[in-house]
């Protein structure tokens, strides 16, 4: 391997497992995972219910028992609870839509795409 610096090929897939490697891993994990559940502390405050179970032990919750737990407010599709909260005279817009140039062009997978770009880069003469 060429590589500098002593764990730069650290839990490299084609090389044997170092425990010392995987002690590093776990630190970094158990560091993470300690600012994940100070950060939800923070913000979810005395909502939370942890008494008594698991709440930071890596298990997925279903809405429900999401804020049974305190770890969400409530249930229910997105532009509902907008309107809610905000009115119904809300204007909701879609973000990031991408609008074809030339929608006519048959859907075949990327020519559409390449099509476009190439055109595109020919406006500058490249």
């Amino acid at each position: 391997m060429y590589a500098l610096g002593e764990r730069k090929g650290m839990l490299d897939p084609f090389r044997p497992e170092r425990p010392e490697d995987v002690e590093v891993l776990r630190a970094m994990q158990e560091d993470i995972h300690d600012v994940f559940i100070e950060w939800v502390r923070e913000r979810r405050g005395v909502r939370l219910k942890e008494e008594g179970n698991d709440l930071f032990s890596g298990k997925v919750w279903t809405g429900r028992q999401a804020v049974e737990l305190g770890l969400a407010d409530g249930l229910g599709e997105m532009r509902q609870v907008v309107r809610e909260r905000f009115g119904k005279r809300i204007r909701l817009r879609v973000a990031l839509r991408r609008r074809r140039r030339f929608p006519l062009l048959p859907a075949l997978p990327g020519l559409a795409d390449a099509v476009e770009e190439r055109l595109l880069w020919a406006r500058y003469g490249l």
